[in-house]
C-alpha cells in the first residue's frame, strides 16, 4: 500500500524537477551575467580615467603595464582597447585574437555578450572611452566564465538533493494520512486548530491525537507569527543577538563611542567614591556593543570622583565588576562647558532643531567653545584609534563639527553619526549663522541617521539648499568634497523591561496612597524633563480645560506631572518653571477643595523604579511635546503595562506618532482637541484598551533599542566593505608604474 503512494508521488517529484532545472540554470546564468555587467561597469569607470590620460599621448608601455595590472584579478581574464575604426591599439597578453574589435548591437551606455572560445565561454563588454565629445575609442573587457559553470553545477546538484528529499518526505507524509484517515482523526484536528485555547485533558479528540496536540498548536503559533510578517530575526533582537551580529559582521574592526554623557559616573559621597550608571537609552544601547568589541568609549568626565579614578591616560576600565571596555574621559572647564554645552548646544542648536517658537541664541564666543570642544573629542578619537580605519559611532547635535575633524585624520574611518533630535526645514535651519560649517561637519560622516524619514528628508533639502553637493533623493546619499554620505533613519526605541516586583493593583494602590488618594481616583500621568519642548504647559491646560468641560470628573480626577529638572542656569528654563508652577497653582486654586488638587506637580529627579511604578498605576499616560525626535516616554509607559490596561495620548509632533498609531493621536497646540482626548481615554472601555496596547506592546517589544543599533550596525558594515573595495580599486588604478631599466 506504502509503494503505491511513493513511487508514483517520488515519481511525479522528479519529473517535476527535470522541467524545472533548466529554468533554474537559466534563472542563475541570468543572475550571474547581471552580477558580471555591474562589475564590468565598476570596473571600466575605474580604468577610464588612467585611460584617458595614456592614450591621448599613446603611451603603449603604459597602457599596457595597466591592462597587465588588472588582468591578475581572477575573473577578469583579458583586456583590450580598439581604436574608433575597429583596430586594435592595445591589449593584455591573454587576450584572444579571435576576439578583434567586436561590433555588438549598443544597449544603453554599454553592450553585453557571451561568447565561446575554445578555453570556454567569456562575457565580453563594451564600452565608450569620451573625451568631452570626442570618441577616443572604446575598452574591452573580458571575464572567465568558468566559475559560474562550477557554481551553477553546485547549483544544480543541491537542487536535485532537494528534490529528492521534498519526495520522501511529501511521501512519508501522504502514507501517514491514508493510515490515519480512516480513524477520523482530520475533523479532529480541525476542532484542535480552530480553538482558541488548549484542549482539556479528556476531550473528544481521539486518544491517538492527544500527543500531537501540543505540536500542532505550537505549529499555528509559528503560522500565526509569520502571517504577521514578523520573523524570528526582527522579534529577537537582544543584547546577545548584538554581540553575534557584531562578531560576524565587524570581528576584528576596532570601535569608538563618542558621547557628551557618559556611561558610568563616579562621585564622591560620605562612605566613598560610588559608580553610578545614569538612566540613558544611549547608554543602554551601546554598551552591549562596547562590551563585545572591547573598545573604547570617550565621554565628557562630569562626576566629581571622576579624576581620581582614571589612569595616566585618563583612561578607567569598565563596568566596575567586570571590566569588558575603556572608557576615556576628556575634561572640560566650567567655561568651556558654558558655551559649548549650556551656550551653543542647548541655546543655539537645540531651540533652532525643535520648533517650539522659542528664539535660538547664537553667540560668537559660544560658537569658539563649540568649535574647540569639538576639535578636542576629535583629537581623543585619533589619539585612541590603533589604525587607519575605526569605526566611530559619534552621538548627537553636540558634535555636529567632529566628524569632518576625524575624517581630515582619519581618512578611511567609518564615522556613524545619530542626531537624536529633529532636523528643521531648510528655513529654519538658514537662521544660523554657521550654518555651512555645521553641514560640512555633518558630511564627514560615512552613515548619518536620524529617527524619522521626515527628518532625513529635511536634512537633504537643507544640503540641497546650502551647500554645492549632489544629492540622490531616491538613494538617500549625499556626494560632497569627493566623499559620499548616506542618510538613513533608525527609529530608536527602549530595552524591554524585566519583570516589575510589584503587580500593577499593587502599584495602583501604592500610587495612589502614597498621593494620598482614594483607591477609584483617576489617574493621568506626564514623565518629562522640564523642557519647553515637552509641551507640559499646554498638557495643563488641556487638564482646566476636560474639568470646565466635564464637571464630574472634578474631585476624581488628577494629572501627575513629573518634570525633572533641566538645565536650571539657562533664563529660558527659569522662566517655564515658573510659568508651570503658576499656572498648576491657578488651576488647583480653581478646582480644589480640601486636600483634593487637580495638578499634581513634582518636579524633582526620580529614579527609574518609581518612574515605573507611576506608570503601571495610572490610568493615562500624557505625551504632548511640540516637537520631539522619538519620545522615549511613550514606549517605555507601553512597555510596562503588562496589565495590557492604560491609554496613551500622543502627540503628532513626536517621532513616536509613527510608529504607535493605535495611541490617541492630537495636536497638542490644540488644546480643547487634547482635552476630548484625555476624556475619551479616561472613560475608554477596557476592551479597547486591551485591543489598542496589545498592538503597541508587540511593536515595542519587537523594534527595540537593540535592533536600533544592529540595523545601524549592518548598514556600517555594508559600507565599510563597499569602501575597502573601491579602496583596493582605486589603489590598483592609481598605482605608480615601475620604471623598466
Amino acid at each position: 500500500m506504502s509503494l503505491r503512494f511513493i513511487l508514483p508521488l517520488a515519481l511525479a517529484v522528479g519529473l517535476f524537477a527535470y522541467a524545472v532545472m533548466p529554468v533554474v540554470n537559466d534563472m542563475t546564468l541570468r543572475w550571474f551575467v547581471r552580477d558580471l555587467d555591474a562589475r564590468s561597469q565598476m570596473l571600466a569607470s575605474a580604468l577610464q580615467q588612467p585611460l584617458l590620460d595614456y592614450v591621448p599621448g599613446k603611451d603603449q608601455r603604459k597602457i599596457n603595464q595597466l591592462f597587465e595590472r588588472s588582468v591578475q584579478d581572477g575573473r577578469l581574464y583579458a583586456l583590450a582597447f580598439c581604436s574608433p575604426d575597429g583596430r586594435v591599439l592595445y591589449r593584455s597578453a591573454s587576450y584572444p585574437a579571435s576576439l578583434g574589435c567586436r561590433a555588438t548591437q549598443p544597449t544603453l551606455d554599454m553592450q553585453q555578450s557571451l561568447v565561446d572560445l575554445p578555453q570556454g565561454k567569456v562575457h565580453v563588454t563594451e564600452s565608450q572611452l569620451m573625451q568631452g565629445t570626442a570618441v577616443l575609442g572604446k575598452l574591452i573587457l573580458v571575464h572567465d566564465m568558468s566559475y559560474i559553470e562550477r557554481r551553477t553545477a553546485e547549483t544544480r546538484n543541491y537542487l536535485i538533493a532537494l528534490f529528492a528529499l521534498l519526495a520522501v518526505v511529501i511521501s512519508l507524509i501522504t502514507v501517514f494520512i491514508a493510515h490515519l484517515s480512516w480513524r477520523g482523526w482530520i475533523s479532529a484536528v480541525k476542532s484542535i486548530l480552530h480553538r482558541d485555547e488548549p484542549s482539556p485533558r479528556g476531550s473528544s479528540a481521539p486518544p491517538e491525537v492527544q500527543p500531537l496536540v501540543g505540536d500542532l498548536r505550537a505549529l499555528l503559533h509559528d503560522m500565526r507569527v509569520e502571517r504577521r510578517g514578523e520573523g524570528v530575526s526582527s522579534i529577537s533582537w537582544t543584547p546577545e543577538k548584538l554581540r553575534s551580529l557584531l562578531h560576524d559582521e565587524l570581528a576584528g574592526d576596532q570601535i569608538l563611542v563618542v558621547s557628551n554623557r557618559e556611561p558610568y559616573i563616579h562621585t564622591r559621597t560620605p562612605e566613598g567614591i560610588e559608580v553610578r550608571r545614569p538612566a540613558s537609552g544611549l547608554v543602554t544601547a551601546v554598551e552591549p556593543v562596547m562590551r563585545a568589541c572591547s573598545g573604547t568609549w570617550i565621554a565628557h568626565g562630569a562626576g566629581s570622583a571622576d579624576r581620581e579614578t582614571v589612569d595616566a591616560n585618563d583612561h578607567v576600565a569598565v563596568p566596575p565588576k567586570k571590566p569588558s571596555y575603556t572608557l576615556r574621559r576628556v575634561w572640560l572647564s566650567k567655561e568651556e562647558e558654558q558655551g559649548y554645552y549650556y551656550g551653543f548646544a542647548n541655546e543655539g542648536l537645540w531651540p533652532l532643531c525643535h520648533i517650539a517658537h522659542v528664539r535660538p541664541v547664537f553667540r560668537t564666543s559660544d560658537w569658539e567653545q563649540y568649535v574647540a570642544v569639538n576639535q578636542r573629542f576629535a583629537d581623543a578619537v585619533i589619539a585612541e584609534a590603533h589604525g587607519e580605519d575605526p569605526v566611530v559611532l559619534v552621538q548627537d547635535y553636540h558634535f555636529a563639527l567632529l566628524p569632518r575633524m576625524v575624517r581630515e585624520k582619519l581618512p578611511r574611518a567609518t564615522i556613524i553619526m545619530f542626531w537624536h533630535i529633529p532636523w528643521p526645514n531648510p528655513e529654519s535651519f538658514g537662521i544660523c549663522p554657521w550654518r555651512e560649517e555645521i553641514l560640512e561637519g555633518l558630511l564627514g560622516n560615512t552613515l548619518l541617521g536620524f529617527h524619522t524619514p521626515f527628518h532625513c528628508k529635511n536634512f537633504l533639502e537643507t544640503v540641497d539648499r546650502f551647500l554645492e553637493a549632489r544629492i540622490e533623493h531616491e538613494a538617500s546619499t549625499i556626494s560632497y568634497g569627493g566623499e559620499l554620505t548616506e542618510v538613513e533613519p533608525y527609529p530608536i526605541s527602549i530595552a524591554w523591561p524585566e519583570p516589575f516586583p510589584l503587580s500593577v493593583p499593587e502599584c495602583r494602590a501604592s500610587v495612589r496612597k502614597e498621593l494620598g488618594l482614594p483607591d477609584n481616583h483617576l489617574l493621568a500621568l506626564g514623565v518629562d524633563r522640564l523642557d519647553y519642548t515637552k509641551g507640559i504647559i499646554e498638557r495643563i491646560q488641556s487638564v482646566e480645560r476636560v474639568l470646565e468641560l466635564h464637571p464630574s470628573l472634578i474631585g476624581r480626577f488628577s494629572l501627575v506631572q513629573i518634570a525633572a529638572p533641566s538645565r536650571s542656569s539657562l533664563d529660558e528654563y527659569q522662566n517655564l518653571e515658573s510659568r508651570v508652577r503658576a499656572l498648576a497653582l491657578r488651576i488647583n486654586k480653581r478646582f480644589s477643595s480640601g486636600s483634593y488638587e487637580p495638578i499634581i506637580l513634582k518636579i524633582h529627579h526620580y529614579e527609574s523604579e518609581d518612574v515605573n511604578r507611576y506608570y503601571r498605576g495610572a490610568d493615562v499616560c500624557l505625551v504632548t511635546s511640540l516637537h520631539d525626535g522619538m519620545n522615549l516616554v511613550a514606549k517605555e509607559f507601553i512597555a510596562a503595562r503588562d496589565d495590557e490596561r492604560g491609554v496613551l495620548v500622543l502627540s503628532q509632533f513626536t517621532g513616536a506618532a509613527r510608529e504607535l498609531h493605535e495611541a490617541l493621536i492630537i495636536n497638542p497646540y490644540h488644546i480643547e482637541q487634547g482635552a476630548e482626548a484625555l476624556y475619551r481615554a479616561l472613560t475608554m472601555p477596557e476592551g479597547e484598551q486591551r485591543e489598542r496596547i496589545r498592538s503597541m506592546r508587540s511593536l515595542v517589544r519587537d523594534f527595540n533599542v537593540y535592533r536600533w543599533a544592529g540595523r545601524m550596525l549592518i548598514d556600517a558594515a555594508r559600507l565599510r566593505r563597499r569602501e575597502r573595495v573601491t579602496a583596493r580599486i582605486h589603489s590598483q588604478s592609481r598605482k605608480p608604474l615601475r620604471r623598466v631599466v
